[in-house]
């Protein structure tokens, strides 16, 4: 997934009853479900625009080893 510029790797999974549970490992607490592929590229979005009105950058990412 592309937000910014900057590649993120999303892990998607089907859920029991129908939809998606996506999120990213590297950003904490970066969740999402909907019953189509639609909403994952407007959830990073969102997120990523909480950290930057937060000035949280730094404390939410996980750095990749």
């Amino acid at each position: 997934m592309v937000a910014g510029g900057v590649f993120y790797a999303v892990i998607l999974e089907r859920e029991e009853d129908g939809g998606y549970h996506a999120f990213y490992p590297i950003l904490k607490g970066c969740h999402t479900q909907g019953n189509t592929l639609a909403n994952v590229r407007e959830a990073i979005e969102a997120y990523l625009d909480s950290l930057r009105g937060h000035d949280e950058h730094a404390n939410r990412i996980i750095p990749a080893d």
